[in-house]
């Protein structure tokens, strides 16, 4: 089976031979396609079309055959912004892709169901020795074992430089040519699917990276500066001549999903799209995915959005009327001041009441539903969110934001106790909200992932001292001598320090981790995941003194969850007993749970699959 996604831009090979080239270049009049292939070099005047399309079709090229755009008649030389493959970097030419070229073996999957997913996300550059595509695939049997069913990655789009996290990307159509071609990446999708395991890419609609980006010098209108973004213009998604825009970005999430046929996208940061129509562009992009792959298989989309905007997540029946579930970072910093004490920063607005803004989180999804926030000066933030399943939301004690936004990228396993820790991954990874795990958390990594980038010389020093710059409100950096012991982002050995150590899972200590995790997603798949589908759920919450906490849900099915949990160091005196099945207790041989109560750090889950859907226990 061989697949493609025609899009209205870009280099396609065509039916007829040779390659089709189209360019959206509304600020310019001429535009010329410079060819270095087996043919030797040339250049081609393109036709101007109406609106501001530049196109030629040619034999002169083919499959591997390199190209650029020369604007103009100006000296410098543009990539394609829809290039499928830079060889050469961003600054480079386009590579003409076949894009049928691949014979794809996966032709039965049809992906799995959203309550079957516990995601797994990675950096393909640090992942593995190799930082590959090809790398990666080597290591899928090892995440099949632990019980992952969803992997995703980091973003992949050509970015500057040797490596980079992948949110500064420019050509959003070309997997970085550093981690392989695009048929390294179909087979590691395919090689997935093989595990059955679904893929997620994560996107980034949002902006532009600051290196490599040639729009403005014949396509200005992508961006609007009626709107700022902490990268400067808007993405135009709403003021004049953004039909192409819009379409741009929409064709980018088919172009993933149909091409490449990954499972689903994680999309970065919406809060810093800035569109004032209606549909705006979320929408429209949802409803392009629902009528084009979501009609021939299960394709599921997650937001970031630090804004707590529900009503993406809203649901018609049981099925989500635009976005499957949003990463809910209310709930890694509810449980990152439970278990380390840490309060600066955003982490602020949960020191007061960590517990209720967990027990919120597990029974109602945000934490923050319109409350005002003392990190943004009393600003009010987020939406009602209780009337959402469990599964709108994905939860996680890290991800890259949570570990590499940190001045020296630590982990958990480095700021808290191993016993804190065991309690906060028993209650996350056994809520029915679809857990998420960072590559090296499942055998207890203390090593870092630190900030990481390779921009060119004239950006060097800038991003160096921003970075630090970024730390300076923090009391801890108040000192410059203190401040630049913060890795230098553009260091190589930064990165280096983040490539996984895959030998330290062979120790004691990463065995008792990855047993620990592998257990718990055993549990979830088992006794957990039949009762998730649906979206009539019921649930609440009640704190236990300062530290301790009792929820309960009642799934679509009938089922009765509860959890008890004491995050702190002190016991919990008091018979504590659920209903039904222990499901699991931490830590492992817990003499203190039940009639004496919890000991510190504990977590106990219990299930009653007895209870009828005509007759749910309420709490």
């Amino acid at each position: 089976m061989r697949r493609k996604h025609t899009m209205p831009f870009g280099a396609e090979i065509i039916p007829s031979g040779g390659v089709r080239f189209r360019l959206w270049a509304p600020d310019t009049r001429e535009v010329e396609l410079c060819l270095d292939g087996a043919q030797g070099s040339e250049s081609l005047t393109m036709e101007a079309l109406d609106d501001g399309w530049f196109a030629l079709e040619t034999d002169r090229a083919a499959a591997g055959t390199n190209y650029r755009y020369r604007i103009g008649g100006q000296d410098t030389l543009v990539p394609d912004p829809a290039s499928r493959y830079q060889p050469q970097d961003v600054h480079g030419p386009a590579q003409v892709v076949d894009s049928q070229a691949f014979e794809w073996r996966d032709e039965a999957w049809n992906g799995r169901p959203w309550e079957e997913a516990v995601f797994y996300e990675l950096h393909v550059g640090s992942f593995t020795d190799s930082g590959t595509f090809s790398g990666v695939e080597t290591r899928l049997d090892h995440l099949a074992e632990l019980g992952v069913t969803a992997v995703e990655l980091m973003p992949v789009a050509d970015f500057p430089g040797r490596r980079n996290w992948g949110y500064d990307g420019v050509l959003p159509f070309a997997p970085d040519a550093r981690y392989g071609t695009p048929e390294d990446l179909k087979r590691l999708v395919q090689a997935a699917h093989e595990r059955g395991m679904m893929m997620f890419l994560d996107v980034v609609y949002n902006h532009f990276g600051p290196e490599g980006n040639y729009l403005h010098l014949y396509a200005p209108q992508f961006f609007n500066e009626r709107h700022h973004t902490p990268w400067g213009a808007a993405i135009n998604f709403d003021g004049d001549q953004n039909h192409w825009v819009r379409r741009y970005f929409i064709e980018n999430a088919l172009y993933w999903l149909n091409e490449y046929h990954f499972d689903g996208l994680r999309l970065d940061a919406v809060h810093a799209i800035c569109d004032d129509s209606r549909p705006d562009i979320l929408e429209d992009l949802a409803q392009a995915v629902a009528d084009g792959p979501g009609r021939e298989r299960q394709v599921h989309l997650v937001l970031e959005n630090e804004n707590n905007i529900a009503h993406y997540l809203e649901r018609a029946g049981d099925k989500p009327r635009w976005y499957q579930s949003q990463w809910n970072d209310d709930i890694h910093h509810a449980l990152h001041v439970l278990i380390t004490g840490e309060t600066s920063g955003y982490y602020q607005d949960y020191a007061q009441g960590p517990i209720a803004h967990l027990g919120r989180c597990l029974a109602e999804g945000f934490a923050y539903q319109g409350e005002p926030s003392k990190h943004r000066q009393g600003a009010p933030r987020g939406e009602p969110s209780a009337h959402l399943p469990p599964l709108a939301f994905v939860s996680f004690l890290q991800n890259h934001d949570q570990v590499g936004n940190r001045a020296f990228g630590e982990r958990p396993t480095q700021l808290a106790s191993e016993e804190a820790v065991g309690a906060a991954l028993t209650v996350l990874l056994l809520a029915p909200a679809p857990p998420l795990l960072f590559m090296g958390q499942e055998w207890g990594s203390r090593q870092p992932f630190p900030f990481f980038c390779d921009f060119g010389d004239d950006l060097r020093e800038a991003v160096t001292e921003g970075r630090r710059r970024e730390f300076e409100r923090f009391p801890q950096f108040s000192d410059p001598g203190f401040r630049k012991r913060i890795p230098d982002p553009m260091a190589e050995e930064t990165f280096t320090s983040a490539i996984l150590r895959w030998e330290e899972q062979e120790h004691p200590e990463g065995q008792r981790w990855f047993q620990l995790h592998q257990e718990l997603l055993q549990i979830r798949n088992r006794s957990l995941v039949p009762h998730l589908s649906g979206s009539d759920w019921d649930s609440g919450y009640e704190s236990i003194g300062e530290r301790a906490l009792r929820v309960w849900w009642h799934c679509p099915d009938g089922a009765v969850l509860d959890l008890y949990t004491n995050l702190g160091d002190a016991s919990l005196p008091g018979a504590i007993s659920g209903p039904g099945e222990l499901l699991f207790a931490w830590p492992t041989a817990p003499e203190g749970v039940g009639p004496a109560g919890l000991p510190p750090w504990s977590a106990v889950w219990y299930i009653d699959n007895a209870v009828s859907n005509g007759g749910k226990r309420h709490g």
